[in-house]
């Protein structure tokens, strides 16, 4: 019976260790899920409903393994509504096997090396007079500025992006939802 106990006691710590730890993790809410700081990328974009578009290119584009890697890695994730923005029948054209390569050039247009913080990239354009400059992993650029408070980011076509949802950790990088699609 003292052995049953010393079970019971051990399993019960053991759980609210496990929650208390969870509960330690600065957690963002994206698409109605928390965001773990001790998950990756795609560990917590999995989980956001207003990521499932997102998710479903980069499963199409076989980016998956590469944004659970080591990174760091910076993601200006486009939402749902932002891919339904893009004319009709876009996506699910660029999800075909045949226009891989074009889709994988528009997700890593959307990627930055490194863990570029909104605090970071605020100094940055502060420091370049109202622009900086960041370089993509797909090897084009994005221009950020501020509109008021909010982080902007004007892509190679001229679109805009409004950062919605910031500093989102994850443990290779950060991700910050954006309201529009980059385009190179």
């Amino acid at each position: 019976m003292n052995k049953l106990k010393q079970f019971f006691l051990l399993a019960s710590l053991a759980i609210f260790t496990n929650a208390g730890f969870a509960q330690m993790e600065k957690t963002v809410m994206v698409g109605g899920a928390a965001m773990y700081p001790s998950k990756n990328i795609i560990q917590n974009a999995v989980n956001s409903k207003d990521h499932t578009t997102l998710v479903a290119a980069v499963k199409a584009a076989d980016l998956v393994e590469t944004l659970q890697g080591a990174g760091p890695f910076t993601v200006f994730a486009p939402t749902n509504e932002a891919f339904n923005a893009l004319p009709a029948g876009t996506v699910d054209n660029l999800v075909k096997p045949e226009n891989k390569k074009k889709l994988t050039g528009i997700l890593t247009y959307h990627v930055v090396s490194g863990n570029v913080s909104s605090k970071e990239l605020a100094k940055m354009i502060k420091e370049g007079n109202g622009m900086a400059t960041l370089t993509t992993v797909s090897g084009g650029t994005l221009t950020a500025m501020m509109k008021g408070s909010k982080i902007v980011l004007k892509d190679a076509s001229g679109g805009m992006a409004m950062v919605t949802i910031k500093d989102v950790n994850q443990s290779n990088g950060v991700i910050h939802v954006i309201d529009h699609v980059l385009l190179p």
